[in-house]
């Protein structure tokens, strides 16, 4: 049986699930591919720290990438290390000495993957990815194969399972979001500096990802509209739920007219909704096309076995296309024209959720009615409870509006004396 050499650059959490699951389960995917896995080499800084892992005699251990990469014993590089500065550079190289690559490095994917593609283009290698986008979940294979047949009409997706079981735990224990993260970071669920995953720019990452297979151009991170979830409230979460809505990380991307929305924020989603259902570390991506209609992709975003599955069955489709000799079988990305323009943030329309602490007299009402309305702002609803205090929440939900009205009736509502806090906007998506 032909095998598939595999070097593996980065032997930290993720690259010890990779070579433990080829070891584990070499042989049941050799009998389902026809083709042997083999970990051949292994590349870190660090190669005395115990993985936990009994390797075989003929693994080589090596601090020096570099050989690794000018092998040519080596079939497919497994590029784990992480980063966009080091790892751009292995992976360059790899690519120049005709080697095909499997990632799942999102930042460097996001920031350049335009110049990587370009490279594979040229050296006659792939670039596969599935990993950099939801962990296990084969959304990327999906989008690069399954809904080849669709025009793409709306990605939505939860896809950093952080912020998601932060967001869920506040809601189920009635909790503030520092004390959440503090037991988030205490579990190993987020980082000691969380800003990569909480401020949304993991977020961020995957979602252009998705948006330049879906729309035809290499985007990276500028068109991009950004905001994490550190302002998120148990006092919103908790009206959120009362008025049937969680509040989730969402990743949004959608086709409006000829035109493409990107963007990341929080967003209420209604509680009966699929992705209202996704808890926990848990990731879900629903994938709207205009002929199969909707699907959704659910599972663990993150973490060793779920990402190592993912590699491992891109390592296996390069090494098919090896054994076949169909390079670029599958383009690792193809640029084509599917949209007109990204919609500036401005001019991006949806729903809208505010909590105005107001002064609790005669008028008050009338007068922010007033301020929306000449706004060209419609209000869908409004809750106003009862309270012994001087000022009292006010709860607005808003029919569809502008997000430059919206801003510009904000803008109006801080001056008013009778607004005593600043205003709390979070966008709502009904999702269909």
């Amino acid at each position: 049986m032909k095998t598939v050499n595999i070097g593996v650059i980065g032997f930290g959490t993720v690259g010890a699930g990779v070579v433990e699951c080829v070891l584990q389960n070499g042989d049941l995917i050799a009998e389902r591919s026809g083709l042997r896995p083999v970990i051949a080499t292994i590349a870190d800084l660090d190669i005395t720290t115990d993985r936990g892992i009994s390797l075989p005699d003929d693994v080589t251990l090596t601090t020096d990438a570099s050989s690794l990469l000018n092998d040519p014993a080596i079939d497919v590089v497994v590029e784990l290390v992480g980063g966009t500065t080091i790892a751009k550079d292995f992976v360059l190289q790899a690519l120049a000495n005709g080697k095909p690559v499997v990632t799942a490095n999102k930042a460097l994917l996001a920031h350049h993957g335009a110049e990587i593609f370009q490279a594979a283009q040229g050296s006659s290698s792939d670039v596969y990815y599935e990993a950099s986008v939801g962990g296990g979940i084969p959304v990327i294979k999906a989008m690069r194969e399954g809904l080849v047949g669709n025009r793409i009409v709306e990605i939505v997706g939860i896809l950093n399972g952080t912020c998601n079981y932060i967001l869920t735990r506040m809601e189920r224990e009635k909790a503030d979001f520092n004390d959440v993260l503090a037991a988030a970071q205490e579990a190993g669920y987020a980082e000691t500096d969380p800003s990569f995953d909480v401020d949304g720019i993991d977020t961020a990452h995957k979602a252009t990802i998705l948006a330049s297979l879906a729309y035809g151009e290499w985007f990276g991170m500028d068109p991009v509209h950004v905001e994490g979830i550190r302002n998120v409230t148990l006092q919103d979460i908790e009206y959120a739920t009362n008025l049937g809505y969680r509040i989730k990380l969402l990743a949004i991307i959608k086709q409006e007219d000829a035109n493409v929305e990107m963007r990341v924020h929080p967003a209420l989603i209604p509680t009966s909704s699929l992705l209202g259902h996704v808890s926990g570390v848990f990731n879900a991506v629903w994938v709207e096309g205009d002929t199969v209609g909707g699907t959704m992709y659910y599972g663990r975003g993150a973490g060793r076995e779920a990402t190592a599955s993912a590699v491992v069955a891109d390592v296996m489709d390069v090494g098919l296309n090896l054994k076949f000799g169909s390079h670029h079988r599958v383009p690792a990305f193809r640029p084509h024209c599917a949209y007109s323009a990204i919609v500036p943030m401005a001019d991006v329309a949806t729903r809208y959720y505010l909590r105005l602490q107001v002064k609790d007299q005669p008028g008050v009402l009338a007068l922010i009615s007033g301020v929306l309305g000449q706004a060209n702002i419609s209000i869908a609803s409004v809750t106003q409870q009862e309270t012994s205090q001087a000022s009292v929440p006010m709860i607005i939900l808003t029919h569809q509006a502008r997000e430059s009205d919206l801003q510009a009736a904000l803008d109006r509502m801080r001056e008013l004396e009778e607004v005593v806090e600043p205003p709390v906007v979070i966008r709502i998506e009904d999702l269909g």
